[in-house]
Parts: structure tokens; C-alpha cells; sequence
């Protein structure tokens, strides 16, 4: 049905939009008009805007649906409609599901699995390599033709240098992106926390800062090399970050993201072995954490993310070494980044393109935007509304959250799928 979202403060990064006005959208899906209905326009439905921010619907750049092969953790189903409760309308999913993102028929089947329950749109990320093996290249270019947004060979680095650099110029080849985990295999050697004073107060073996920077060293030789486009993911180190920094000045074709929770906490917050602060990479030490709010700060890390691993209660109930790592932070994303508004750190435009336009640009998806003629993927928030975090309320399968107790500023009241009201907010 036609919509007008009334009285409300538009901001659209991607076109420079900041201002109190109404939106209108077709029968059709689509923005038709801002600030001015067009002619013969009728409403049939209007939401009342005032007082809240309408956005173009938030992009995750990682988050992992657990479908298919792990559903005892999660669905699609249940994922998508969670990220549309926080205002997340495009999902970018990594190819480490089982079986393996590695075939036309694999990103296929996640894309139509996602528009047969009409929720967030999920973007698949293909295998770098078949089977995530790092041994022989997987077909790019059909994966690329079947929707892929890139190429990654997700948590398992590829050992051989050789077949990274052939994987890069295959990409390279079809100007597809290639995204970047970061992460050395033999310095990270069982680790499960940073290589400092905690895990070592801890007796917990360590991750070393050198595990992250020799990789991304190797891997922008290799990108200097071939001339390949692309994305480092969930970067923890302020020195890692320096390099991407140096990179771009030079002109490489990078860019880098960063999650949520490494911008607030650091391995401080793991206390006395909380497993819920057990992700990968680690928390970091506070130096690195203002490293990465710097990177932000200074248009470096362009995008936030929620790498978002939802888990069934047992996996965070054993030993931190012997947990499983990982956050589930849809629903945390959006109160997560504003906090960073709050703290002075970035303004309320650039935290929304964090969210929004920047990530659509990195997976060069025409979304992340509030464009006239553009799909009505809309997020309306209320800046101001406080909530506590409480576990047990999440909609989320995984209830997996180091933010237990929180209290955020900061509510998603309607989300909008393609001109589709597919969530709004209970009093």
C-alpha cells in the first residue's frame, strides 16, 4: 500500500539529506517523493514520524544466520525477522554454512530461502576457495553471476600464498571484491584472548597483536600486486589499522570494517573468565580499542558491523578456552553505534552511514539510501528511548551478549521491506 511517513527527521547520508520533512512511497515499494507528495499521490497508510529519525535501513556487512547446518542455533526465519527488529533490512552472510557457500545452487538457495519469509534481505558472501579448503579456487565468476556480493574464505586463512595471490587475480579478473579476515594461523596457535596482561593474569594462551598485522601485511602486498578491490573484516588492532590507513593514502583499492563490540570493550571485560566476551578476533587491549575509534573517527574503518554468531545456551557454558566464540548482536547494533554519538566521538550523520551507505557501498548494492525511485528500505527510530538489555527478551535465537544489563538510548520503531511495514514496535 501507498505510505507517508509524517513529520519526521530524514537523514540520508548518501544524499547529503538531514532535515524534518515527509517521505511518501508507492503501492509499488518505492520513494516516489520527500518533502512533496507527487500529483494524484493518496496515503493509504501514514506513520507518525514526530519526534523520531527515518533512515534508509541499516546494511550488516557479517552476520551469521546458522542456515543451513546449524539450525539448533538459528534460522534464516529467525535471524531475519531479529534484524529487522533493529532496523537491519540487508544482511551479508559468510560462505562457512554446511555445505559450503561454494556453488551457484548454495547462494541461490540462501537468497530465495530469505524472500520466501519476506524479512531482511541476505546478501551471500561466496568461497574464495572449494570447500574453504585453500587449495583449489572456487568458480568466482558464477558465484559472483548468482548474487554473491564478494568472495571470502571466511574464520579458515589460506595458508598458501600463492593460491591467495591466484584467488586475488581471479577476482581481480571480474572485479569482484575480495574480503579479508585478517589472521595469521600459526601465531594464533590455539589462542582464545589478546596476548596481554589479562589473558596472561588468566593463565588463558594468547593471541599476539602479530597474528593480525603480519597477515594484513602479506595481504596488501598481494593487493598492491594484483590490483584487487578489497575489504578487511573485523579488524582489533590499532597498528593493523595504521597500516589499512597507509594503504589508502597510497591509493589501494581497501577498505575496512569493524564490529560493535570491539569499539566498547577490550579484554578488560572479560573479569574472571566470562565467556560471553569470548569472540574472535579477541578483545583487544584498551590502546587498540581507541585505535579502532580513531580509524572511525578519521574515515579509515568506514563501516560497523555486528559479526553477529548467535549460539544455543550450552556453547558459553563451558570453560572460556572451551566455549564458543562469537556475540549475537543484531539487536545491539544500532544502540551500540549511537552510543558512539553520545561520546562525542562521531556525529549522528557519519554513525548512520556507518550503518547504512558505506557498508551498501562496500557489496556495491543500490541500498543505504532514501533516494527518490529508490526500494523503501526504511529504519524509524527513536533516539531518545532508553532500554535495558535483557537477554531473555531478545528475538535473536542466540541470547549469547557480553551487553547483558546495558542500558542503551536508542529504539527502532518500524522497519519498512521494500515499502512493507514488516515491523513495528509494541507500546
Amino acid at each position: 500500500m501507498s505510505l507517508r511517513i509524517a513529520n519526521g527527521r530524514i537523514i540520508d547520508p548518501a544524499n547529503d539529506l538531514d532535515r524534518k520533512t515527509d517521505l511518501f512511497i508507492d503501492d509499488d515499494g518505492f520513494i516516489v517523493g520527500i518533502g512533496k507528495a507527487p500529483k494524484n499521490f493518496t496515503a493509504e497508510l501514514t506513520i507518525d514520524a514526530s519526534n523520531l529519525i527515518v533512515c534508509p535501513g541499516l546494511v550488516d556487512l557479517q552476520a551469521r544466520v546458522r542456515e543451513p547446518g546449524q539450525e539448533y542455533k538459528a534460522t534464516i526465519e529467525s535471524e531475519t525477522l531479529a534484524a529487522v527488529s533493529a532496523g537491519i533490512t540487508t544482511l551479508v552472510t559468510p560462505p562457512d554454512t554446511m555445505p559450503v557457500i561454494d556453488t551457484p545452487a548454495m547462494a541461490q538457495m540462501i537468497q530465495q530461502r530469505a524472500w520466501r519469509f519476506g524479512m531482511a534481505f541476505i546478501h551471500p558472501l561466496g568461497a574464495m576457495t572449494r570447500d574453504l579448503e585453500g587449495t583449489q579456487l572456487s568458480d568466482m565468476e558464477s558465484l559472483d553471476e548468482a548474487g554473491c556480493v564478494g568472495v571470502t574464505n571466511a574464520l579458515n586463512p589460506i595458508k598458501d600464498t600463492l593460491v591467495l595471490r591466484r584467488a586475488m587475480e581471479y577476482a581481480a579478473s571480474f572485479d569482484i571484491t575480495v574480503f579479508l579476515r585478517a589472521q595469521d594461523p600459526w601465531l594464533i596457535a590455539g589462542g582464545c584472548v589478546h596476548e596481554g596482561e589479562v589473558g596472561t593474569r588468566l593463565g588463558l594462551p594468547g593471541i599476539p597483536e602479530a597474528a593480525e598485522t603480519v597477515a594484513v601485511a602479506r595481504d596488501l602486498a598481494l593487493i598492491e600486486q594484483t590490483g584487487v578491490r578489497a575489504h578487511f573484516s573485523q579488524l582489533s588492532t590499532a597498528r593493523a589499522v595504521a597500516m589499512i590507513a597507509e594503504a589508502q593514502e597510497r591509493g589501494l583499492p581497501v577498505t575496512a570494517d569493524v564490529t560493535a563490540h570491539h569499539l566498547h570493550l577490550s579484554e578488560h571485560d572479560i573479569g574472571y573468565f566470562n565467556s560471553e566476551c569470548h569472540v574472535i578476533p579477541p578483545l583487544r587491549s584498551e590502546r587498540d580499542r581507541d585505535g579502532l575509534r580513531k580509524a572511525l573517527q578519521d574515515g579509515v574503518i568506514s563501516a560497523i558491523c555486528s559479526d553477529h554468531q548467535p549460539h544455543e545456551s550450552d556453547a558459553k557454558l563451558a570453560p572460556f578456552i572451551e566455549s564458543e566464540p562469537g556475540v549475537s548482536g543484531l539487536e545491539t547494533l544500532l544502540a551500540l553505534t549511537l552510543r558512539l554519538v553520545d561520546d562525542g566521538l562521531i556525529d549522528l550523520t557519519q554513525a548512520i552511514a556507518a550503518l547504512t551507505s558505506e557498508p551498501a557501498d562496500i557489496i556495491g548494492v543500490d541500498t543505504g539510501n532514501l533516494a527518490i525511485g529508490s526500494t523503501a528500505d526504511i529504519c524509524i527510530f527513536d533516539p531518545e528511548a532508553r532500554w535495558t538489555l535483557n537477554t531473555n527478551d531478545m528475538v535473536s535465537r542466540g541470547h549469547n551478549s557480553p551487553f547483558a544489563g546495558w542500558e542503551f538510548k536508542g529504539k527502532v520503531t518500524h522497519t519498512l521491506i521494500g515499502g512493507v511495514l514488516v515491523y513495528e514496535a509494541s507500546d
